[in-house]
């Protein structure tokens, strides 16, 4: 990731709190004067038509289908009219999408909405390969498996880091920084995409523990690593809490007063840490800050 931050992707199909992603949402865009890409994606008429194959009849899928339509045109409304008022209480100027600003006039922060068709994850996904990061919603314990597959596509699948906001809008987010690093590809590709905001921040921490680092440079190389780059970063031996890591490290966070969390995602697999727990899950389902991951 470049040095900056000028196209921030907010998906906002997600179940979680709209309100608190906007406000991280415009946190950093106005940290960066960037340009914020909001886009809801309608229902993928896929999914309907896989429905005939499943017994009912012709008549009950038109209905679902049409029901689905309502519900759709209804939560393009909801979401049109928070967009407007969001960016008419911050003096946000309005885009027709990304493509529009000239990078070499891009004096004012702006924003855009776009309604996008086909399936969720991979048009949220396709999108986030052309942002710098993309912002999605903290998961609740209620979200449904949509939204879970999208944050994990995005993750997995879009080569740029991913923001989840907390679950309720934060004051600030990036000014106090914590860095959870354990050596693996995952937190220096991490890293590198919290260079924007380490540059900025007015504190930084590396965090780090003998039961969460794998192989790989350990906690003093990345010091030497960030003052390269201009940033002074104290380092932070954590323990985990009752033997868990990723408690150990929202302890932490809570202890300098941390903002954001920078961390990299599954250093074990996926299927592990949904069986056994794991930092990244643990996290994923108990942050209150700001969180970026990367793989």
């Amino acid at each position: 990731m470049a040095n900056d931050v000028r196209n921030i992707l907010v998906p906002l199909n997600g179940a979680g709190n709209i309100d608190a992603v906007l406000r991280v949402g415009l946190l950093h865009a106005r940290a960066f004067n960037a340009h914020l890409s909001t886009v809801l994606v309608g229902d993928d008429p896929n999914e309907m038509a896989a429905l005939t194959g499943e017994g009912l009849s012709s008549s009950m899928i038109n209905e679902m289908m049409e029901a689905a339509e309502h519900e759709a045109h209804r939560r393009m409304l909801q979401v049109r009219l928070k967009f407007d008022a969001f960016i008419r209480d911050n003096d946000i100027e309005p885009k027709q999408g990304f493509l529009e600003n000239d990078p070499l006039a891009h004096s004012k922060l702006s924003a855009s909405l776009e309604f996008l068709t086909g399936s969720e994850h991979e048009a949220v996904t396709w999108r986030a390969r052309l942002s710098d990061l993309t912002l999605m919603p903290h998961l609740g314990p209620n979200d449904n498996a949509r939204a879970s597959e999208v944050l994990h596509a995005v993750l997995y699948d879009s080569g740029c880091p991913l923001v989840i906001a907390p679950p309720t809008p934060p004051e600030t987010s990036g000014t106090r920084l914590c860095i959870a690093w354990n050596g693996t590809a995952e937190a220096a590709s991490a890293l590198r995409g919290v260079l924007p905001y380490a540059k900025r921040a007015e504190g930084v921490q590396i965090l780090t523990s003998v039961d969460y680092h794998r192989r790989g440079p350990e906690a003093d190389t990345v010091q030497d690593y960030l003052r390269l780059h201009g940033v002074e970063a104290q380092i932070r031996d954590f323990k985990g809490v009752e033997r868990d890591v990723g408690a150990g490290l929202l302890a932490s966070c809570a202890d300098f007063g941390a903002d954001m969390l920078c961390m990299g995602a599954y250093s074990h697999s996926r299927l592990r840490q949904m069986i056994l727990g794991g930092a990244t899950r643990h996290v994923l389902e108990h942050a209150n800050l700001t969180v970026l991951m990367s793989r």
